[in-house]
């Protein structure tokens, strides 16, 4: 009882703490003569994961989610969020003042442009940060506020006056990412970009994301939590290119190797000036990664700005040789690294010693540090049991942890960051005894996986064709998941990379998926108050065959562990998917059992038995 007294009293401190937060918003907002303020999840990189530094919308509203937007009139406030937060939104929001939207729920989905229209009177000023919107939110929005002649205003970050404490500019030193793990020097990508743009009628480019500045460098840093980049920005002119960062945080050696490479650095500061003094250049922006500042910080009269999907977005997706012999390796030291934890994990709750959700995320990092060329997590762990698992990016904190029982599953999503590779995984790890349902929810997602992996396609498809092969097995049972089939994943760099699987909706651009590119294949299903289960395997597209009508790719399962065969029902999978999983299997024993003792050699023996 005393426990649930503190948690009770320390909950309605935080919300009267959100709500002096957004009044405080509010009274700035009277004297700038806004009707509302729109705030994002966003940096000035149209970063996913973001430095704290940046974290506005987080601490406006106490909502911890990596996506969501936070929309504060005079009168009222909401945050918009996708399926994988519903849950938690719920929870963190709670005695805010602020209401929650469902984004992508099409029945009752009320879109921000839209709700503002009826909130707001004619002529109303609507103030956003120009520095975290890119111009394609900010073409969209004035095309709809035009509807009844709002003004869209760029205002000065208001958390520079209001966060009192706010955290300030990582200081992470830069470090040359060695070319044994690239197979390509950056002046050799540079030259590669500076044809791309050539195709495109441009001859320099402004590159705001984090990820696009260090693969095409081949640097990396420590700024960002779980993602190796630098806060920079760099701008490549036809006869070469400047490097945007702190000067505290390029050290002499990063500095001239980047001068060996055609790159000069100056002050982070600058970029936006750097910009403004450019003449004669055809400069390729990228509206949906670049921001509405840096649109607007270049001369239109002396430069013509080329408005298309920068090079990088697919170079950096497509892997060498060298970088693809290195994955493969680093596939096998995860591997190892998570049989070695799940034997421990099974044995440990069996034995009837205390595991809770956070004290096994501390064991699986140990046992991945044990491994070579380990760098850290890929991203934060998410460990669910029983119905902690129905939140699909459920964080377990001091509050919520809970202890692991011999019964039911747990939904356990890591990955890890080497340097010759970034891995992302998700396993449903049986712990005891299962309901029906479990096991019908576990088979169906399973069925999900294989199909999609099974796929073989011609080249030029995109992601959203094949979405429908992972959720059939699920539509079969009038059943369906809400968040995005699977994602790109970066070479020593953002576990996130480019979405190259989306989830039904097709609002989305199309990319097609490309020969030697990486992906995940994640399908899921959760219950609310019950459980959640999630298989989630990273795959390469190779190429399969060449006939009369063109050329076709298939998918090869990188990630190797096993996948618990206990839950699944046999009568409701195919011939086809048995044989997959059986294959897989005895290719992931094959793989993974030299680098294990005698007992862990024969624990993965009976994980891989065939079904």
């Amino acid at each position: 009882m005393p426990c649930f007294r503190k948690k009770r009293g320390f909950f309605q401190f935080w919300r009267i703490m959100i709500k002096e937060r957004i009044a405080q918003l509010r009274d700035w907002m009277k004297r700038k003569n806004l009707a509302a303020f729109i705030i994002p999840s966003a940096d000035p990189h149209m970063g996913e994961y973001i430095a704290p530094l940046w974290k506005s919308r987080e601490w406006i509203s106490g909502f911890t989610g990596s996506a969501g937007t936070v929309v504060v009139t005079q009168e009222r406030g909401g945050l918009w969020t996708d399926s994988r937060y519903f849950i938690q939104a719920e929870r963190q929001l709670k005695g805010s003042g602020l209401d929650l939207y469902r984004s992508f729920q099409h029945e009752t989905m009320v879109e921000i442009p839209a709700w503002l229209l009826e909130e707001l009177p004619e002529g109303s000023r609507v103030g956003i940060d120009g520095q975290i919107f890119t111009q394609a939110e900010v073409n969209c929005l004035k095309q709809t506020f035009a509807k009844k002649n709002f003004e869209l205003v760029s205002c000065p970050d208001p958390m520079a006056e209001l966060w009192k404490d706010r955290p300030s500019l990582p200081m992470g030193k830069a470090e040359i990412y060695d070319v044994k793990y690239t197979g390509e020097r950056a002046s050799a990508r540079l030259a590669r970009l500076r044809k791309e743009l050539a195709k495109l009628g441009a001859d320099s480019l402004f590159v705001t994301p984090l990820d696009e500045i260090a693969w095409v460098l081949n640097v990396r840093g420590t700024d960002v939590a779980y993602n190796p980049v630098l806060i920079s920005y760099l701008l490549v002119e036809p006869q070469g290119a400047t490097l945007f960062v702190h000067p505290e945080k390029c050290p002499q050696a990063v500095a001239d190797y980047l001068q060996g490479e055609g790159v000069g650095v100056a002050p982070y500061g600058e970029a936006f000036e750097a910009l403004s003094r450019l003449e004669g250049r055809r400069i390729l922006l990228q509206p949906s990664k670049t921001s509405m500042a840096a649109f607007a910080s270049v001369d239109v009269d002396k430069n013509e700005i080329v408005a298309e999907c920068s090079p990088l977005s697919w170079m950096k997706a497509v892997r060498t040789p060298v970088e693809l012999e290195g994955l493969h390796r680093c596939m096998i030291r995860d591997g190892v690294a998570l049989v070695k934890f799940q034997k421990w994990l099974i044995e440990a709750v069996q034995r009837g010693e205390r595991v809770t959700e956070m004290s096994l995320d501390r064991k699986l990092y140990e046992f991945r540090s044990q491994q070579d060329l380990f760098r850290g997590e890929s991203f934060g762990t998410i460990a669910g049991y029983g119905a902690n698992a129905a939140s699909p990016h459920y964080s377990a904190t001091p509050e919520t942890d809970t202890q692991l029982e011999a019964r039911g599953y747990l939904l356990l999503d890591s990955g890890g960051q080497y340097l010759d590779g970034t891995t992302d995984i998700t396993r449903t790890i049986v712990l005891g005894p299962m309901t029906e349902d479990e096991k019908i929810d576990y088979t169906c997602v399973l069925r999900g996986n294989i199909d999609l992996a099974s796929v073989k396609f011609p080249k030029g498809t995109c992601g959203t064709q094949l979405d429908a092969f992972a959720r059939a097995p699920m539509w079969e049972r009038g059943m369906q998941y809400l968040h995005g089939t699977g994602h790109g994943v970066g070479q020593y760099l953002n576990v996130h990379e480019a979405t190259d699987l989306y989830q039904f909706r097709m609002d989305s651009m199309p990319f097609p998926l490309m020969l030697d590119s990486t992906i995940t294949d994640e399908p899921a299903l959760y219950k609310a108050g019950s459980h959640g289960c999630r298989t989630e395997n990273m795959l390469l597209v190779c190429r399969d065959q060449t006939t009369e009508f063109g050329e076709f790719y298939r998918f090869e399962t990188l990630t190797l562990c096993p996948i618990d065969t206990e839950p699944i029902i046999r009568s409701m999978m195919t011939s086809r998917e048995i044989a997959w999983l059986n294959e897989y299997h005895a290719r992931v024993y094959q793989k993974l059992s030299p680098y294990l003792s005698d007992e862990e050699r024969d624990w993965l023996r009976d994980r891989c038995q065939p079904i």
